[in-house]
């Protein structure tokens, strides 16, 4: 899943399993998804596939990194997944979406789109509340400051 929290838009995509050729193929289709964007920025967390390597491993050299350069990323602390607001989302999605059995990968993709479509025609948003300040007190051994 990737969220985009101040427009109220989010993307999300059923595989069979978590790939780096599967993540590969997301950035792609982010990536395509916008077109006029020069640079797209993507706060993430620190799974083991979530490389450059994975683009090499999917694409052609020259597709491959010219994919990688259109982003920036954001790397979320070792434990500070709960920062990343794609995460919120998902745990949103789970709560009004996949809190029943369902039986095929079909249908899961099917009800996973529709949930999606939904969410977007609210323009359905993260109530974010961490401040800058509250990361300070919070991460203060991940981000030290030093006092004058």
């Amino acid at each position: 899943m990737a969220t985009e929290p101040l427009a109220g838009t989010r993307m999300t995509k059923v595989t069979d399993r978590k790939t780096k050729i599967d993540w590969a193929q997301f950035l792609q289709d982010i990536a395509e998804r916008y077109t006029d964007a020069e640079r797209i920025t993507l706060i993430m967390d620190n799974l083991n596939t979530h490389r450059p390597g994975a683009l090499y491993e999917a694409f052609p050299p020259d597709q491959a990194k010219a994919l990688w350069d259109r982003f920036e990323f954001v790397y979320t602390p070792k434990h500070g997944s709960w920062l990343n607001v794609a995460e919120i989302e998902l745990n949103v999605m789970i709560s009004q979406c996949l809190n029943r059995r369902i039986d095929t990968i079909a249908q899961l993709r099917e009800q996973i789109s529709a949930w999606q479509a939904h969410r977007d025609q609210l323009q359905a948003k993260v109530n974010w509340q961490f401040t800058a300040q509250d990361a300070r007190i919070k991460l203060k051994r991940l981000y030290p400051t030093f006092n004058e």
